[in-house]
Protein backbone atom coordinates (compact mmCIF):
# COMPACT_ATOMS: atom_id res chain seq x y z
CA UNK A 1 0.00 0.00 0.00
CA UNK A 2 1.19 3.51 -0.79
CA UNK A 3 -0.64 6.76 -0.13
CA UNK A 4 -0.01 10.31 -1.29
CA UNK A 5 0.53 13.12 1.18
CA UNK A 6 -2.95 14.44 0.40
CA UNK A 7 -4.52 11.05 1.12
CA UNK A 8 -2.62 10.69 4.38
CA UNK A 9 -3.64 14.17 5.47
CA UNK A 10 -7.30 13.40 4.72
CA UNK A 11 -7.27 10.01 6.46
CA UNK A 12 -5.56 11.25 9.62
CA UNK A 13 -7.23 14.64 9.94
CA UNK A 14 -3.89 16.42 9.82
CA UNK A 15 -2.50 18.69 7.09
CA UNK A 16 0.04 18.38 4.30
CA UNK A 17 1.94 21.21 5.96
CA UNK A 18 2.20 19.21 9.20
CA UNK A 19 3.45 16.15 7.35
CA UNK A 20 6.08 18.23 5.56
CA UNK A 21 7.14 19.62 8.94
CA UNK A 22 7.50 16.09 10.30
CA UNK A 23 9.78 15.37 7.35
CA UNK A 24 11.81 18.55 7.89
CA UNK A 25 12.58 17.64 11.53
CA UNK A 26 13.34 14.00 10.71
CA UNK A 27 10.32 12.61 12.53
CA UNK A 28 8.55 11.09 9.52
CA UNK A 29 10.16 10.87 6.11
CA UNK A 30 8.10 9.89 3.06
CA UNK A 31 9.02 6.55 1.54
CA UNK A 32 9.64 8.32 -1.77
CA UNK A 33 9.26 11.65 -3.51
CA UNK A 34 7.96 11.63 -7.08
CA UNK A 35 9.46 13.55 -10.00
CA UNK A 36 6.69 16.10 -9.52
CA UNK A 37 7.69 16.61 -5.87
CA UNK A 38 4.73 14.68 -4.44
CA UNK A 39 5.45 12.78 -1.23
CA UNK A 40 4.33 9.15 -0.95
CA UNK A 41 4.07 6.98 2.16
CA UNK A 42 4.35 3.17 2.24
CA UNK A 43 3.21 0.74 4.95
CA UNK A 44 6.24 1.33 7.19
CA UNK A 45 5.81 5.10 7.02
CA UNK A 46 2.09 4.83 7.77
CA UNK A 47 2.68 2.63 10.81
CA UNK A 48 5.27 5.12 12.08
CA UNK A 49 2.72 7.92 11.59
CA UNK A 50 0.14 5.92 13.55
CA UNK A 51 2.61 5.66 16.42
CA UNK A 52 3.34 9.39 16.22
CA UNK A 53 -0.35 10.24 16.45
CA UNK A 54 -0.86 7.85 19.38
CA UNK A 55 2.04 9.39 21.30
CA UNK A 56 0.81 12.88 20.48
CA UNK A 57 -2.57 11.94 21.98
CA UNK A 58 -0.74 11.06 25.19
CA UNK A 59 0.40 14.69 25.39
CA UNK A 60 4.01 14.22 24.29
CA UNK A 61 5.77 16.93 22.32
CA UNK A 62 7.43 16.21 19.00
CA UNK A 63 10.93 16.12 20.49
CA UNK A 64 9.89 13.54 23.08
CA UNK A 65 8.02 11.53 20.43
CA UNK A 66 11.20 11.45 18.35
CA UNK A 67 13.16 10.11 21.33
CA UNK A 68 10.53 7.47 22.07
CA UNK A 69 10.50 6.22 18.47
CA UNK A 70 14.30 6.11 18.36
CA UNK A 71 14.39 4.18 21.62
CA UNK A 72 11.50 1.78 20.99
CA UNK A 73 12.59 0.12 17.77
CA UNK A 74 10.54 -3.05 18.30
CA UNK A 75 7.43 -1.99 16.42
CA UNK A 76 5.23 -4.93 17.44
CA UNK A 77 6.00 -4.49 21.15
CA UNK A 78 5.34 -0.76 20.95
CA UNK A 79 2.01 -1.31 19.20
CA UNK A 80 1.00 -3.86 21.85
CA UNK A 81 1.72 -1.25 24.52
CA UNK A 82 -0.38 1.29 22.67
CA UNK A 83 -3.18 -1.24 22.34
CA UNK A 84 -3.12 -2.05 26.05
CA UNK A 85 -3.22 1.65 26.91
CA UNK A 86 -6.08 2.28 24.49
CA UNK A 87 -8.07 -0.55 26.05
CA UNK A 88 -7.53 0.92 29.51
CA UNK A 89 -8.53 4.35 28.20
CA UNK A 90 -11.57 2.79 26.52
CA UNK A 91 -12.59 1.37 29.90
CA UNK A 92 -12.15 4.78 31.57
CA UNK A 93 -14.21 6.52 28.89
CA UNK A 94 -16.88 3.83 29.13
CA UNK A 95 -17.11 4.50 32.87
CA UNK A 96 -17.44 8.23 32.19
CA UNK A 97 -20.14 7.61 29.59
CA UNK A 98 -22.04 5.37 32.00
CA UNK A 99 -21.77 8.06 34.70
CA UNK A 100 -23.17 10.73 32.40
CA UNK A 101 -25.94 8.38 31.26
CA UNK A 102 -26.92 7.71 34.89
CA UNK A 103 -26.96 11.44 35.61
CA UNK A 104 -29.10 12.21 32.56
CA UNK A 105 -31.55 9.41 33.39
CA UNK A 106 -31.84 10.54 37.01
CA UNK A 107 -32.47 14.15 35.98
CA UNK A 108 -35.10 13.18 33.44
CA UNK A 109 -36.92 10.94 35.91
CA UNK A 110 -36.50 13.25 38.86
CA UNK A 111 -34.56 10.61 40.77
CA UNK A 112 -31.97 11.33 43.43
CA UNK A 113 -28.43 11.83 42.12
CA UNK A 114 -25.73 9.58 43.59
CA UNK A 115 -22.51 11.59 43.79
CA UNK A 116 -20.43 8.46 44.14
CA UNK A 117 -21.69 7.29 40.74
CA UNK A 118 -21.63 10.64 38.95
CA UNK A 119 -17.87 11.05 38.83
CA UNK A 120 -16.60 7.53 38.19
CA UNK A 121 -13.73 7.80 35.73
CA UNK A 122 -13.27 11.56 36.15
CA UNK A 123 -11.31 12.71 39.17
CA UNK A 124 -7.77 11.86 40.27
CA UNK A 125 -8.97 12.26 43.88
CA UNK A 126 -11.31 9.26 43.63
CA UNK A 127 -8.92 7.17 45.77
CA UNK A 128 -8.50 9.86 48.46
CA UNK A 129 -10.29 7.96 51.20
CA UNK A 130 -8.46 4.72 50.45
CA UNK A 131 -5.07 6.44 50.49
CA UNK A 132 -5.82 8.20 53.78
CA UNK A 133 -7.05 4.98 55.38
CA UNK A 134 -3.99 3.02 54.33
CA UNK A 135 -1.17 5.57 54.63
CA UNK A 136 -2.58 8.61 56.42
CA UNK A 137 -3.98 12.02 55.55
CA UNK A 138 -0.49 13.52 55.26
CA UNK A 139 0.38 11.06 52.51
CA UNK A 140 -2.63 12.06 50.45
CA UNK A 141 -2.15 15.78 51.12
CA UNK A 142 1.50 15.67 50.03
CA UNK A 143 0.81 13.75 46.83
CA UNK A 144 -2.23 15.89 46.00
CA UNK A 145 -0.27 19.14 46.51
CA UNK A 146 2.53 17.78 44.30
CA UNK A 147 0.07 16.85 41.55
CA UNK A 148 -1.73 20.19 41.62
CA UNK A 149 1.61 22.02 41.58
CA UNK A 150 2.77 20.42 38.34
CA UNK A 151 2.61 22.40 35.12
CA UNK A 152 0.31 21.14 32.38
CA UNK A 153 3.34 19.87 30.44
CA UNK A 154 4.80 18.10 33.47
CA UNK A 155 1.44 16.55 34.29
CA UNK A 156 1.01 15.32 30.71
CA UNK A 157 4.55 13.91 30.69
CA UNK A 158 4.01 12.10 33.99
CA UNK A 159 0.69 10.66 32.81
CA UNK A 160 2.27 9.50 29.57
CA UNK A 161 5.11 7.77 31.44
CA UNK A 162 2.59 6.10 33.78
CA UNK A 163 0.48 4.94 30.87
CA UNK A 164 3.55 3.54 29.11
CA UNK A 165 4.45 1.61 32.25
CA UNK A 166 0.93 0.21 32.52
CA UNK A 167 0.94 -0.69 28.85
CA UNK A 168 4.33 -2.42 29.21
CA UNK A 169 2.94 -4.48 32.08
CA UNK A 170 -0.14 -5.44 30.07
CA UNK A 171 1.94 -6.39 27.02
CA UNK A 172 4.26 -8.56 29.10
CA UNK A 173 1.32 -10.30 30.74
CA UNK A 174 -0.31 -10.92 27.36
CA UNK A 175 2.96 -12.41 26.11
CA UNK A 176 2.94 -14.91 28.98
CA UNK A 177 6.08 -13.53 30.65
CA UNK A 178 7.22 -15.29 33.84
CA UNK A 179 6.79 -12.88 36.82
CA UNK A 180 10.19 -13.97 38.14
CA UNK A 181 11.98 -13.45 34.80
CA UNK A 182 14.52 -10.71 34.19
CA UNK A 183 12.07 -8.90 31.91
CA UNK A 184 9.31 -8.87 34.52
CA UNK A 185 11.71 -7.89 37.28
CA UNK A 186 12.94 -4.95 35.20
CA UNK A 187 9.32 -3.82 34.91
CA UNK A 188 8.99 -4.23 38.67
CA UNK A 189 12.12 -2.10 39.20
CA UNK A 190 10.65 0.62 37.00
CA UNK A 191 7.36 0.39 38.88
CA UNK A 192 9.03 0.71 42.27
CA UNK A 193 11.09 3.66 41.01
CA UNK A 194 7.87 5.25 39.75
CA UNK A 195 6.20 4.78 43.14
CA UNK A 196 9.18 6.27 44.93
CA UNK A 197 8.92 9.43 42.85
CA UNK A 198 5.47 10.33 44.17
CA UNK A 199 5.57 12.64 47.24
CA UNK A 200 3.66 11.36 50.23
CA UNK A 201 4.31 7.70 49.46
CA UNK A 202 6.15 5.58 52.04
CA UNK A 203 9.83 5.83 51.17
CA UNK A 204 9.47 8.81 48.82
CA UNK A 205 12.85 9.80 47.42
CA UNK A 206 14.32 6.39 48.13
CA UNK A 207 13.19 2.79 47.80
CA UNK A 208 9.53 2.42 48.86
CA UNK A 209 8.97 0.13 51.82
CA UNK A 210 8.17 -3.48 50.98
CA UNK A 211 4.78 -3.46 52.73
CA UNK A 212 3.67 -0.49 50.66
CA UNK A 213 4.68 -2.13 47.38
CA UNK A 214 3.13 -5.50 48.15
CA UNK A 215 0.00 -3.85 49.56
CA UNK A 216 -0.51 -1.93 46.35
CA UNK A 217 0.22 -5.05 44.32
CA UNK A 218 -2.54 -6.90 46.16
CA UNK A 219 -4.90 -3.96 45.60
CA UNK A 220 -4.30 -4.10 41.85
CA UNK A 221 -5.90 -7.56 41.83
CA UNK A 222 -8.59 -6.95 44.42
CA UNK A 223 -9.95 -3.75 42.87
CA UNK A 224 -11.14 -3.93 39.24
CA UNK A 225 -10.54 -0.17 38.86
CA UNK A 226 -6.83 -0.80 39.26
CA UNK A 227 -6.84 -4.07 37.33
CA UNK A 228 -8.25 -2.30 34.25
CA UNK A 229 -5.02 -0.33 33.99
CA UNK A 230 -3.05 -3.55 33.54
CA UNK A 231 -5.25 -5.25 30.99
CA UNK A 232 -7.70 -6.84 33.43
CA UNK A 233 -7.44 -9.30 36.30
CA UNK A 234 -4.95 -11.60 34.59
CA UNK A 235 -2.61 -8.69 33.92
CA UNK A 236 -3.02 -7.43 37.47
CA UNK A 237 -2.12 -10.85 38.87
CA UNK A 238 1.06 -10.81 36.78
CA UNK A 239 1.97 -7.37 38.14
CA UNK A 240 1.24 -8.50 41.69
CA UNK A 241 3.38 -11.61 41.44
CA UNK A 242 6.27 -9.73 39.85
CA UNK A 243 6.17 -6.98 42.49
CA UNK A 244 6.00 -9.50 45.33
CA UNK A 245 9.06 -11.24 43.91
CA UNK A 246 10.91 -7.95 43.52
CA UNK A 247 10.05 -6.81 47.05
CA UNK A 248 11.28 -10.10 48.50
CA UNK A 249 14.62 -9.73 46.71
CA UNK A 250 15.34 -6.03 46.96
CA UNK A 251 13.20 -4.25 49.59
Amino acid sequence: MEASIQEVARLTGTTSRTLRHYDAIGLLEPSRVGDNGYRWYDDDALVRLQRILLLRDLGLGLTEIHRVLDRETDEATALRRHLAWLRAEQDRLARQAASVHRTLTAREKGDRLMAGEMFDGFDHTQYKEEVEQRWGADAYAASDAWWRGLSDDDRASWKAASERLGADWAAAAEAGTDPASDAAQELARRHVEWLGGIPGTPGHGAAPVAAYVTGLADMYVADPRFAAGYGGEQGARFVRDALHAYAARHL
